[in-house]
């Protein structure tokens, strides 16, 4: 030993060697307890059998590794209720509804999952695929349309059964459902809105076509300018790893005044691995006998299951066809002549249609956008229409289709 009590350099590179055999002999040993006990019990030699005795660490955590994987795929599993325990489960579901002083709901990519949008946990979620080494492929957006789950949602809102909506989903059928604006907390973003941070308010462009072609994790610039200030534009995607900011679409502000006032909360088509991490959702400051009771619909385990009232194990719209059924409510059908967001867009000046590729949301051959039933807003003036039915993009996609 070197002067002053330090090893010297050969004496460190022996305790060197002898750390790394020593951790190859317990990964040997390892690997030797792991083999034999994958074996049947009753192919076991006695010296293997000595040999799991010595290794009782081993083992142990091989359990629990066991134990573990076996927990986490049977909540994978969905699990769908018998026809006529749904049908039951739903009665109750409607005498809640019925009696909620503010309901809100909570909903997520199961949703959406009718409108041949993928969601993320299922068995063909995107992060399922992900996980399997599997690829994924990208979904024409501007083909889906509101399900029966979004229809039913914005027609309790209208009878006044739903406070008010919280949507993790950033595919904007929520507002093209009919449900108002002041309605819906998108927490996650819209892909159909675009904002000036530079104006003061936050000015919104409402666009018919996905903003986000130009957009990623921490880069939000749309390509596009304000057409007040000349600022650029950024969507209003809140990625996985972001901290949302925008005050719309996100509308924190009213989610969070809707929680506290809610006595029921219905979570449609969420894994809740998410929304569980936000606090104010949940009134977890309150007393347990005072916070909202849970019902949620998910073919899936979540971790609020155990807190939760009533769990329906079926698709939404499987569950919102009975509930609306029990409710006395008439589903209403969507029409696309009839898309809020036909009346909502800003249409593109000249000059801004080669700024995205993405295929518009268009009404229906020969027809015109309608304004949905009820709306107060004064109709476009004249010049406006032949850019807003989004003829200006659809021939300049022709243009760059045929050059």
């Amino acid at each position: 030993m070197a002067a002053g009590g330090s090893l010297s350099r050969s004496e460190r590179k022996a305790a060197a060697r002898a750390e790394i055999l020593q951790q190859e002999e317990q990964r040997d040993r390892r690997r030797q307890v792991s083999r034999i006990w994958r074996k049947p019990p009753a192919e076991r030699s006695p010296e293997e059998c000595q040999a799991l005795s010595e290794g009782e660490d081993i083992v142990r955590e091989l359990e629990r590794r066991r134990a573990r994987r076996e927990r986490l795929r049977r909540r994978q599993e969905e699990v769908c209720d018998e026809p006529e325990e749904l049908k039951r489960k739903a009665t109750e579901l409607a005498a809640a509804v019925r009696n909620a002083r503010h309901l809100v709901i909570y909903t997520g990519a199961g949703i959406s999952t009718a409108a041949s949008i993928p969601d993320y946990r299922g068995p063909n979620g995107i992060w399922t695929l992900l996980q399997k080494g599997r690829s994924i492929r990208a979904a024409d957006l501007s083909e889906a349309e509101p399900t029966l789950t979004h229809m039913s949602i914005a027609c309790l809102h209208k009878h006044n059964l739903v406070q008010h909506v919280v949507s993790q989903n950033c595919d904007g059928l929520h507002l093209r459902s009919g449900l108002p604006r002041a309605a819906i907390s998108e927490l996650h973003g819209n892909m159909y809105i675009e904002v000036c941070t530079s104006c003061t308010p936050n000015r919104e462009y409402v666009r018919v076509f996905d903003v986000t072609e130009r957009t990623a994790l921490h880069r939000h610039h749309t390509g596009r300018m304000c057409h007040k200030c000349g600022a650029q534009l950024r969507d209003t995607i809140v990625h996985f790893g972001e901290k949302g900011t925008l005050r719309q679409p996100l509308n924190w502000e009213a989610a969070t005044e809707a929680a506290s006032k809610a006595d029921v909360i219905l979570c449609l088509g969420s894994s809740l691995k998410v929304l569980k991490k936000y606090p104010r959702l949940w009134c977890m400051s309150k007393p347990p006998a005072r916070r909202p009771k849970l019902y949620i619909v998910n073919l899936q385990w979540t971790p609020k299951d155990d807190l939760a009232a009533l769990k329906l194990h079926g698709r939404c719209d499987d569950v919102m066809r009975l509930l609306m059924a029990e409710l006395g409510l008439e589903i209403p059908r969507y029409e696309r002549a009839r898309d809020p967001i036909f009346a909502l867009a800003e249409p593109l000046r000249p000059g801004e249609e080669g700024t995205h590729s993405r295929k518009p949301v268009a009404p229906p051959p020969g027809t015109g956008p309608e304004p949905p039933p009820g709306t107060d807003r004064e109709p476009p003036p004249p010049a406006r229409p032949a850019g807003w039915l989004g003829r200006g993009c659809a021939k300049g996609a022709r243009r760059r289709k045929s050059n």
